[in-house]
């Protein structure tokens, strides 16, 4: 038994993806669920997010890094052996929830810069796996052996996945490795330029990974089966922006719900539906601008600023609406991927 394996992923970087997966590991730990949060981006913005710079300190020390993902890789890239034991980072241990207990179930795998490494072994293995190479697919399969020992270690019911913004030999393994993929978006050309690329890559890397699971001379190896299922996506930060017409902020979002069944789900898409009454759009979460500085500046997700961290006047309000947002986001999300909530 496997823990399922949610993606965030846009070829297209800057539509808040990160603080999106952040805010998401939250709420679902709120809920009742334990989450393991895959930071595997060689950026690491989901690991800063986390942790304060005294502990990235000792995480990324100088020399070898043994407690992140690229610890684990070590051995592989090395060629000593195969992948070593995650590293655990728990966090959260010490920050009050909404439903008044303190949330421990949030285990992070720790990102790291120095995951870029790996990135020409990955393009070295993905065609020696058609040749039936052992070390190959052990190779490719990497990132998914790891989140899953990992959750099983922590006993997660998720993982969630941050990815970078491209299509490159890192995120192919990484995503190979999801079973699920939800696509954040900006209202904007250039998400949409992400949707018309994404949407044809998956399908040709899914094509390409079952052709490869075949040739695997291990059966005792088991290997994430490259589901990549598209579950939906999230249109973040719609509020209309100073800067920017309203008219055209609002072509771009109308123009999303048929890009998306055309690029992503290969799909004529015969009606023109809006994102509000879109089965796939999974939601519209706002911008949050001055909740974003203060939970940054907190360290904590914006659903769980509290008066002390300066969410007073309006600001209080603003933090109930995100928890609404996020929370019905999560539900979403797990309506979409079978997974059950506690009640």
């Amino acid at each position: 038994m496997t823990t399922p394996v949610i993606a965030f992923f846009n070829n297209k970087g800057g539509v808040g993806k990160t603080s999106l997966v952040y805010h998401l590991a939250w709420m679902y730990s709120d809920m009742g669920l334990s989450v393991v949060a895959a930071d595997l981006d060689p950026q690491a913005n989901l690991t800063a997010a986390f942790l304060d710079t005294y502990r990235l300190e000792e995480l990324w020390p100088d020399g070898d890094h043994p407690d992140t993902i690229f610890g684990s890789l070590q051995p592989l890239l090395i060629g000593t052996g195969d992948i070593a034991n995650p590293h655990l980072e728990h966090v959260g241990s010490d920050q009050l929830t909404l439903f008044g207990g303190y949330a421990d179930q949030i285990t992070l795998l720790v990102g790291d810069l120095s995951l870029s490494r790996f990135e020409d072994q990955l393009s070295e293995a993905w065609p020696k796996c058609l040749d039936e190479d052992q070390r190959a697919f052990r190779v490719i399969s990497a990132f998914w052996r790891i989140m899953q020992r990992a959750a099983t270690q922590s006993k997660a019911d998720i993982i969630l996945m941050d990815l970078g913004p491209n299509l490159g030999a890192i995120n192919r393994a990484a995503l190979i490795a999801a079973d699920y993929v939800a696509m954040p978006l900006a209202p904007d050309l250039f998400s949409l330029q992400g949707l018309q690329n994404l949407g044809p890559t998956l399908r040709t890397w899914r094509k390409n990974w079952q052709s490869r699971l075949l040739k695997n001379p291990n059966q005792e190896l088991i290997l994430p089966s490259g589901r990549m299922e598209p579950i939906g996506y999230i249109i973040l930060q719609h509020s209309v922006r100073v800067d920017r017409a309203v008219q055209a902020y609002d072509q771009w979002i109308a123009r999303i719900p048929r890009e998306y069944r055309e690029s992503v789900l290969d799909e004529h898409a015969e009606v023109a539906v809006s994102p509000t009454n879109d089965p796939y759009c999974l939601a519209l979460i706002k911008h949050y601008r001055s909740l974003m500085a203060m939970a940054q500046e907190a360290r904590k997700p914006m659903f769980h600023l509290q008066p002390a961290d300066g969410a007073i006047g309006s600001h209080t309000r603003a933090v109930q609406d995100a928890y609404k947002d996020f929370q019905q986001l999560a539900r979403n999300i797990a309506g979409r991927t079978g997974i059950v909530l506690p009640t």
